[in-house]
């Protein structure tokens, strides 16, 4: 009796809003729907997010909480992933191999275009990171598509600007105070994320708002021109008011799904500003003073580590269905190019052989998207911070069949050893039974990157990126292999554009 006192005592983790009841699995502690802040209802909805409210005795953890209202995704497709949705969302996940220790932070920041996507994913289920890596994994929800990712500040008082990153925010300063009850340790949390994740993380390393709040950043692909000013979102916010056809006092109080269908026309609408989107983040505001290549070249961002990089064929999974805001099409580009750089048109061309077969244009597409301006900010980062780049090259035989290649989003079950999840089972059918050897050294590396033991000055294999070699990490299937410049004649035909 008393060592089954133990073990359910163990999982009741004592925060400073109240006492949250977990359980263990596979040996991980794991608490869920754990609320971060107040939920952003009534009077709150397009509001910047607030501290909890206390409970008393103690409160189960041990459901999810809702999904961000979304549409469908084969992201979350699978059977175990909650299908609840609800405005009521703002929630985060933790895992933690030893609740009673003092272990490094991993916080994940999913993506999904600022639209789709939740921390309660089972693509993203950190239980395995946490045991293999004796460190506590904690996954953030937040606000997305109207409700987070349609920046409405410009409606005046009552609507914040960059409601996903504020939640973020709200999620970090929550890990800071309340980590420790869980076996982490708040001095050492690293702020991890993929594509819009990637997008919010670098964000992230621009805010002020944010200083103090992680010891290290790793950005997964991340989508920088989802970033735009604040003069365009301003515009957006009202025409979605003007579409709406209500003031602004009522806004507040519309059914979701009116909500949801204007700004939805909105984003359809704003593919003919490609690549600078209706949702994502804005920049010139208090929150995010400067586009986070400018605050990396300004030297105003955090001085933390950082590792960031692309996969080798972002754009294939996209091309698919033709999407206008990624140009991977001859009108595509043409059109792409005529509305950012019309003269800078024929040096890009140049630079894929290729064109105009359908490998340059997806090519292009990836560059204009992910490639170009992460090489931007890698450049003008690693001259503030020590800073790591990779080259995802890995590819699988099914999605070598599919003809996509190293695409989009695909070194996550790598990273999370998540090749149960719906997703993981496509990409690797036989990852739950034999590890691929890519899974081992990645998420080893990620491992080692939070640890603080991955870098030259620390002994590591992975040398330090600089504007001048910059030395960066291929992974492949079988090995990674250290290459300098990788895609020098691409990322040069590209130099200046971001």
């Amino acid at each position: 009796m008393a060592a089954q006192r133990e073990s359910t005592d163990s999982t009741v983790a004592h925060t400073g809003y109240g006492a949250l009841r977990g359980t263990v699995e596979g040996g991980v502690g794991v608490w869920r729907g754990i609320p971060y802040a107040e939920q952003p209802l009534g009077s709150r909805r397009f509001a910047a997010p607030a501290e909890p409210r206390p409970w008393s005795g103690v409160r189960d953890a041990i459901e999810h909480g809702p999904l961000p209202p979304q549409g469908r995704s084969f992201v979350g497709g699978g059977r175990d992933d909650p299908k609840i949705r609800d405005e009521a969302c703002l929630t985060l996940t933790v895992w933690s191999p030893d609740p009673r220790g003092n272990l490094p932070v991993m916080v994940w920041i999913p993506g999904g275009a600022f639209v789709y996507g939740a921390g309660q994913l089972q693509l993203y289920n950190g239980s395995r990171l946490a045991a293999n890596g004796d460190v506590v994994v904690v996954n953030v929800t937040y606000r997305l598509g109207v409700f987070g990712g349609f920046d409405l500040g410009a409606l005046g008082d009552g609507f914040d600007d960059n409601l996903c990153l504020r939640d973020q925010l709200a999620a970090l300063a929550w890990v800071r105070e309340n980590i420790a009850a869980f076996g982490g340790d708040p001095d050492r949390v690293t702020v991890f994320g993929e594509s819009a994740g990637a997008t919010s993380v670098l964000a992230l390393l621009a805010s002020p708002a944010a200083r103090g709040l992680f010891t290290r950043a790793i950005a997964q692909s991340p989508a920088l021109p989802l970033i735009a000013d604040r003069e365009t979102r301003a515009r957006r916010a009202h025409a979605f008011l003007d579409r709406l056809g209500v003031g602004v006092d009522e806004v507040k109080a519309l059914p979701q799904r009116r909500l949801r269908r204007a700004a939805g026309e909105l984003q359809a609408q704003s593919v003919d500003d490609s690549p600078v989107l209706a949702y994502g983040l804005t920049h010139g505001v208090d929150l995010l003073p400067h586009h986070p290549i400018d605050a990396a070249r300004m030297g105003a961002v955090s001085d933390v580590p950082l590792i960031v990089g692309t996969n080798t064929h972002e754009a294939s999974m996209f091309a698919w269905g033709k999407p206008p805001m990624l140009p991977t099409t001859l009108a595509g580009i043409d059109a792409y190019f005529a509305r950012t750089a019309p003269d800078a048109q024929p040096g890009v061309l140049a630079a894929y052989p290729a064109y105009p077969r359908r490998s340059a244009l997806v090519a292009i597409g990836a560059d204009a998207m992910f490639g170009a301006p992460t090489w931007a900010f890698a450049d003008a980062y690693s001259g503030r911070a020590p800073t790591h780049v990779y080259r995802f090259d890995h590819t699988t035989w099914t999605l070598r069949a599919l003809g996509l290649g190293a695409t989009h989003g695909s070194e996550i079950v790598h990273v999370q050893h998540s090749y149960s999840s719906y997703l993981g089972r496509k990409l690797h059918p036989l990852g739950r039974r034999v590890l691929p050897a890519v899974g081992r050294r990645m998420q080893r590396t990620w491992l080692d990157f939070a640890k603080g033991r991955l870098g030259v000055q620390e002994g590591g294999e992975w040398p330090l990126y600089d504007d001048r070699d910059r030395r960066t990490r291929v992974i492949r299937s079988t090995r990674d292999d250290t290459v300098a410049d990788p895609d020098r004649v691409r990322r040069a035909a590209w130099e200046g554009l971001y």
